[in-house]
């Protein structure tokens, strides 16, 4: 009875540690810039991602960047998930400046209402650089 139990347990625990694995997605969001061209971006634009996902802000060029959550459009328990998840802030909900390039920003997305979440990047916003978190159903 023994031997049949611990490799039950042992199944058991592997098949959670492997669906706890493929719950977790690694998104990693570029950020550019480029005056001479004009080109002022977070590559891709939009991120569709589940409480639990990573989000991972790499300065690319034009550095420094950062990531801003618009206050005005979140509930007051989204902005304080958003508050919590963002390690380091530089102000209510601003990651710090990410400089050089080459510097990286993570966030694990919190438990958040389905729907979409606009930030942007504090030095760059005259130049429109903003991005889309949407969270699935």
């Amino acid at each position: 009875m023994r031997s049949l139990l611990s490799p039950s347990i042992a199944t058991l625990a592997l098949l959670s540690v492997g669906a706890k694995a493929e719950a977790q997605r690694v998104h990693e969001i570029q950020m550019e810039a480029n005056p001479q061209k004009e080109v002022f971006r977070f590559v891709p634009s939009q991120v569709t991602a589940r409480p639990g996902d990573v989000l991972l802000f790499k300065a690319i060029s034009g550095a420094p960047h950062s990531i801003v959550f618009e206050a005005g459009s979140l509930s007051g328990p989204a902005h304080e998930a958003l508050n919590g998840a963002m390690s380091r802030r530089a102000g209510d909900l601003s990651s710090p400046l990410l400089n050089p390039n080459g510097a990286e920003y993570r966030i694990t997305v919190p438990a958040l209402a389905p729907g979409r979440y606009e930030y942007f990047c504090l030095p760059h916003r005259a130049y429109d650089m903003r991005g889309t978190l949407q969270i699935a159903k």
